[in-house]
């Protein structure tokens, strides 16, 4: 009898988890634990060394990269990879050791677009291991056509692997770039590494438990209005939190408005990243950027929302002096 009722418990709790996961369109306990241990991991990187964190930058953005490199494969769009690697890690670095940072990251951006333009021109053999990463994903979705052998012009090519270099380096310089000014590098990579994730978090609570006006039926079924004013929600008051504890009372008291304007725009903006992402991921036909990160997809499915928020916390953070 009681061996009956520990089995009926369990197959309730087995049921109730998998209701969770279908609401949330995602393996909820994968999620977590993988969170979390990304969370220690970029915790240990700042409190170690600033210098630490930006490595960490660049060893995801390279791996964001390779996602791109296989997700553009699917349509038969190849981009530079090796390039796109050298021109990253090296702009990202130049954007943060050298001391006029704006001007390193101009510099750096525009002779990646000559280099990677250059480089898109010319017919590279993208190897087994992509081929064999395309063969994974046509298992992931068997009902989607295969688009291999499509057809596209140079211009096409190079349009694709210019799109790269404003997609990744060139947002992700705005990561690396507030933790060089006014001495405050950890609270700007809380801002802007947590408080995406953390409004990711109240959209999907709150979209999953008053859900019912859908935001972007067509893009994003998942996505409602209500789940978009739970992660401003969560943004706002993660941003009070990193104020409070960070700055001065007397410095931030007089911006009381920074964190709630923060917020908002972190709401707005990283919801705005996550619709982009899943339309160029429905354009490609494919469900997730990559399998790296276990409930989360790829890499890319984790950032893209961090990629579109850093412009825009790099400038309020400058402009308001925080």
């Amino acid at each position: 009898m009681d061996s009956q009722t520990q089995r009926d418990r369990e197959a309730k709790a087995d049921e109730a988890i998998n209701a969770i996961n279908r609401k949330a369109g995602r393996n909820m306990p994968q999620a977590v634990g993988t969170a979390i241990a990304l969370i220690a991991i970029i915790l240990l990187c700042l409190w170690a060394s600033p210098v630490l964190f930006v490595v960490l930058v660049v060893l995801f953005m390279i791996a964001g990269l390779w996602e791109l490199r296989v997700d553009f494969a699917t349509i038969n769009l190849h981009i530079p990879l090796v390039t796109l690697w050298i021109c990253s890690t090296v702009t990202l670095l130049a954007v943060y050791f050298y001391p006029r940072h704006v001007v390193a990251m101009a510099v750096c951006v525009a002779v990646s677009l000559i280099a990677v333009a250059f480089s898109a021109t010319l017919q590279v053999w993208h190897g087994r291991r992509v081929e064999k990463e395309l063969d994974n994903k046509a298992l992931t979705t068997p009902d989607a056509p295969d688009r291999r052998t499509e057809q596209h012009s140079h211009l096409t090519q190079v349009a694709v692997a210019m799109f790269t270099v404003l997609y990744i380096p060139l947002l992700a310089s705005c990561i690396v770039m507030p933790l060089t000014f006014n001495e405050h590098y950890f609270a700007h990579a809380m801002l802007i590494v947590f408080m995406p994730a953390l409004s990711d978090t109240g959209g999907l609570f709150a979209g999953m438990l008053f859900g019912r006006h859908k935001l972007s039926p067509r893009i994003s079924p998942k996505k409602s209005v209500e789940g978009l004013c739970g992660s401003m929600l969560f943004a706002v008051a993660g941003a009070y939190a990193v104020f409070a504890c960070t700055y001065e009372p007397a410095l931030w008291a007089t911006r009381w408005w920074a964190p709630l304007l923060t917020g908002v725009i972190i709401g707005i903006v990283g919801t705005y990243g996550d619709l982009c992402a899943s339309m160029l991921k429905r354009d490609m036909g494919i469900k997730d950027m990559g399998h790296m990160l276990k409930g989360h997809g790829g890499v890319l499915d984790r950032v893209d929302s961090i990629l579109m928020c850093a412009p825009f916390i790099c400038v309020l953070l400058w402009a308001t002096g925080l």
